[in-house]
């Protein structure tokens, strides 16, 4: 039974005049975003009557159907007996994405600050956010733009009371356990702890998209002045490396 990590089933609520709302869990943990993860692919493999959209977020999974082909009552049966026969097992990862990140100074101005924050030095700051493989949890915000998890406990800090006014694009932000790629230039309230020069949003491209939920990613230590150099170019990826698993 797919079952949230509080052992009971998800939640089944309306959402607009065509869609389900299928929530695993009103806190964010890892076993409630695999969940939906997970529970998002079994939906889309189905190929339901009806269904015209499979979008996932952090804890739950959105379904949109045409009210002209099923309605919704017999689309969250057709659900609901989903749940019950599948396993909620992490999905497993199609990508892996290493990514240049330098977090000197010239690139991460509020390291040692998050650092702190989460009981750490600098350098085993950057050890927590390099030796661990993060998976991109939800797509967000902006266009494109990753929310990446979960970092250790510790790292469980508060985003800032103040907003930074602007951040530049490819900028590494943490809050809550989490990681961004910033998308574009913009305020925050999160903290700016490194720098990529990697573009996730690519509107010229065929799929705009860098990232898709499920995807991971590992982070590369490299100096400032090797950053600067690839912040230089033009290549959207910075320098990344995507590695195919399946």
């Amino acid at each position: 039974m797919m079952m949230t990590q509080h052992g009971t089933d998800p939640e089944f609520r309306p959402l607009g005049v065509d869609g389900i709302l299928v929530r695993f869990s009103k806190v964010l943990t890892d076993q409630a975003n695999a969940a939906a993860l997970a529970f998002r692919d079994v939906v889309q493999q189905q190929g339901l009557d009806g269904v015209t959209e499979v979008a996932s977020s952090l804890t739950s999974i959105r379904v949109v159907f045409d009210p002209a082909v099923t309605n919704r009552a017999v689309l969250q049966t057709q659900l609901q007996d989903l749940v019950h026969e599948h396993a909620t097992d992490t999905p497993a990862a199609k990508r892996l994405w290493h990514i240049p990140v330098a977090f000197g100074p010239a690139h991460a101005p509020q390291l040692g600050e998050a650092a702190k924050l989460a009981g750490a030095t600098e350098a085993q700051a950057i050890a927590d956010l390099t030796d661990q493989t993060m998976r991109v949890i939800a797509i967000g915000f902006a266009p494109g733009q990753p929310y990446l998890g979960m970092l250790p406990a510790h790292w469980d800090i508060p985003r800032q009371t103040t907003l930074t006014e602007r951040l530049p694009r490819g900028a590494l932000i943490t809050a809550v356990r989490q990681l961004i790629i910033w998308a574009a230039e913009a305020p925050t309230g999160w903290r700016h702890i490194g720098q990529t020069a990697f573009d996730v949003y690519r509107p010229d491209a065929d799929q705009p998209f860098a990232f898709a939920p499920g995807d991971t990613v590992r982070f590369v230590h490299v100096p400032d002045n090797e950053m600067a150099d690839l912040l230089a170019t033009a290549d959207a990826d910075g320098g990344a490396r995507c590695e195919v698993l399946q």
